[in-house]
């Protein structure tokens, strides 16, 4: 017999996924859980040859349980989800993190119709169970950081913002994707880039992340768990709850058009006060460091990239210079900075 542990915030769906598994005379459904936190619990206690798994859930959605049972206790893990856009993007991911397979529902996350699947999931659930996990490559790396983040700290923090440029976008590979879908702030990116590559950076850096992640665009609500990259040729503000683009009429001084880290790190010092982190990363010249001094005298946390892991060391020395870092840290601690100041 196989054994299978359902996943789903619906009711109905775990009563109907049930359902058509145990209808197969070589499957049983030992247990359902209705969130994330619940799977991960129960994975541990059942010890089910496979899952399958919802990925939107409240308290904790399916990406980050498929990341911590991997972690824990690895099993075979088939995603089961309706096909939106996010949840297709979430499904596609998940491969990276352990999932084996994924079967589309028929339509919206309670699909009556589940019915027309069966079959397909019947078969997956088959094939799963015959998957060796331990011959399986799938990232673990952040597993601890999710972890430390999974009852989410009570702090007033609103806001992290992340200014970088030469050398920024290889540190940023390293620092968001640990910022998982369980982050409690709203994350604004500053990456000096020419016009017309934005779009295409931010993609690219939202497919090596659980984080939901996008180019900003106006009126974007700032929301913990969602991460924003500021689009070259404006200058992003942040306003209470939202974000502002201002169009550049002309390029700044000693720039091209590009977006501007201290015109976003000061607009969001005035709107949140203390309840900012700001991080500087490697880059040229002196851009954010005055948006790091008005995060820091209003009462909020400041971090840069120490000079040994730094390709250019400009913009977090001159933020030093000025008084304006609470503390200076390798690339690869960053992120465990940011979660002990929460």
């Amino acid at each position: 017999m196989i054994n299978v542990l359902v996943v789903d915030d619906s009711s109905l769906m775990r009563r109907l996924v049930s359902e058509m598994l145990d209808s197969a005379p070589d499957i049983r459904v030992v247990g359902t859980a209705r969130d994330g936190r619940e799977a991960v619990k129960k994975t541990e206690k059942l010890r089910p040859d496979v899952v399958t798994m919802d990925v939107e859930m409240p308290k904790m959605d399916g990406l980050t349980a498929l990341c911590c049972i991997m972690a824990r206790t690895p099993v075979p893990v088939v995603m089961l989800t309706a096909m939106g856009k996010v949840e297709a993007d979430l499904a596609v991911k998940s491969f990276e993190y352990g999932a084996v397979e994924f079967v589309s529902k028929p339509s919206k996350t309670i699909s009556l119709d589940i019915e027309e699947v069966k079959n397909e999931l019947v078969s997956k659930v088959r094939a799963a169970a015959t998957v060796n996990v331990k011959k399986m490559n799938f990232r673990v790396e952040e597993v601890g950081l999710v972890e430390k983040l999974l009852t989410p700290p009570k702090t007033d923090k609103k806001v992290l913002i992340i200014g970088a440029s030469t050398g920024g976008p290889q540190a940023l590979s390293e620092i968001v994707p640990k910022l998982h879908r369980t982050f409690p702030l709203a994350v604004l990116i500053v990456q000096h880039l020419p016009l017309g590559f934005t779009k295409s950076f931010s993609e690219r850096l939202s497919w090596q992340t659980s984080i939901a992640l996008k180019e900003a665009e106006e009126g974007d609500v700032l929301k913990p768990g969602q991460a924003f990259v500021a689009p070259a040729g404006y200058y992003t503000l942040v306003k209470i709850g939202r974000l502002k683009l201002k169009k550049l009429k002309k390029r700044p001084k000693g720039n091209s058009a590009r977006p501007s880290i201290d015109v976003a790190m000061k607009s969001a010092a005035e709107a949140y006060g203390g309840r900012v982190i700001g991080v500087l990363l490697s880059g040229m010249g002196k851009d954010g460091a005055e948006g790091m001094k008005a995060i820091k005298e209003r009462g909020g946390k400041t971090i840069v990239q120490d000079e040994l892991t730094s390709v250019i060391f400009g913009m977090p020395r001159a933020a030093i210079e000025l008084g304006a870092v609470d503390t200076v840290a390798r690339l690869s601690d960053i992120v465990e900075e940011i979660i002990r100041v929460l």
